[in-house]
């Protein structure tokens, strides 16, 4: 993430546009069920959650077409099935803006596979390959801590979660996780004016979300339907502020409502704020034109005129902004969403 919409206004004619390993032992109940809720919420282990960041920040910055790119998808591929996931690899071949041609993959791992009722929960797993918004380090590879890495987590640690739970106390949706590949080798005009954008920006492409976009037109599962769909994205910095999108609120109202009251309610208000701001481009840009209404969780400073916070796409984007707090907030909240369908 990202460039803000205005300047790619064709995406979106309809939108008003502003623009390592934890221990697998059985969780404890986080929170007493509410009236309508079947089952109690299990808890979402911040410990477990920061690990799997560190765990991904520890193969390097996860470029496409790195070793340290495959390595780390292997990785998430192997984990989701230890945690007795269906999973599926989509691979991919795109070209970004500087003409270099990657080789992608979004993996897509389903929960309670046959279940009719369905959540996505969505996230992108590579690293931008230089730090462009960075003053001294402009073209210094990143982490991705809080950009990819703990959004990541947040989704492998609900993963974890629901592994450990018995048919009885499972859930009345399954879920999926779709781990999206090359959503931050984009082209940004405010940091890379003297780079020239070699792709055809029109017709609703973008050079970001390359995966996301390449899912939405080929969508695994086929014919995939989804009742809405959560995308974690700078999920894990130590005070981070979550706003009401403008995408989010055009295409999926409720499940902002959902999600924030549901925040509210377990005491998170410090973090997901009562605030509308304006539409960002982001994966959910493409799920959303895929059918599936999607709200985006992303870390937008609470006050002044920016967008993203000082760390983003910079090289302080490491472990040292990490924070377990941050993590227990967005993760708690997303769990017991899912558990009060």
């Amino acid at each position: 993430m990202k460039n803000i919409l205005p300047r790619l206004g064709l995406l979106a004619a309809a939108v008003t546009l502003l623009t390592a390993c934890p221990s697998e032992k059985p969780a404890e109940v986080a929170t007493p069920p509410a009236a309508t809720q079947a089952h109690p919420t299990p808890a979402f282990n911040a410990d477990s959650a920061y690990a799997f960041t560190a765990k991904q920040v520890a193969f390097g910055p996860r470029v496409p077409n790195s070793k340290a790119h495959i390595a780390c998808g292997n990785y998430l591929v192997a984990k989701l099935k230890q945690f007795g996931l269906t999973v599926r690899e989509q691979p991919f071949e795109a070209m970004t803006f500087d003409g270099t041609q990657i080789k992608g993959r979004n993996i897509i791992a389903q929960y309670q596979p046959t279940a009719a009722r369905r959540i996505a929960l969505f996230a992108h797993w590579d690293t931008r390959p230089f730090a462009d918004a960075d003053k001294e380090h402009k073209n210094a590879p990143m982490d991705g801590a809080s950009d990819g890495a703990s959004a990541v987590a947040a989704a492998l640690e609900i993963a974890r979660v629901l592994s450990l739970q018995p048919d009885s106390l499972a859930p009345n949706v399954g879920i999926d996780i779709m781990l999206m590949d090359a959503e931050d080798w984009g082209h940004e005009d405010s940091t890379q004016s003297d780079i020239k954008d070699q792709l055809d920006e029109t017709n609703g492409n973008s050079s970001w979300c390359l995966g996301s976009q390449y899912w939405a037109k080929h969508l695994v599962p086929a014919g995939y339907k989804a009742e809405y769909g959560i995308l974690f994205d700078m999920v894990g910095a130590k005070g981070g502020h979550f706003t009401r999108e403008g995408t989010s609120l055009n295409n999926a109202r409720s499940v902002v409502d959902k999600i924030w009251n549901t925040a509210a309610k377990l005491g998170y208000s410090d973090y997901f704020l009562f605030k509308d701001t304006g539409a960002i481009l982001d994966d959910h840009v493409y799920t959303n034109q895929a059918g599936v209404p999607t709200v985006d969780i992303y870390d937008h400073p609470a006050f002044g005129e920016e967008y993203f916070p000082a760390y983003h796409h910079a090289t302080g984007d490491n472990m040292s902004i990490i924070d377990r707090k941050t993590l227990k907030a967005v993760g708690q909240t997303v769990l017991q969403v899912l558990y009060q369908e």
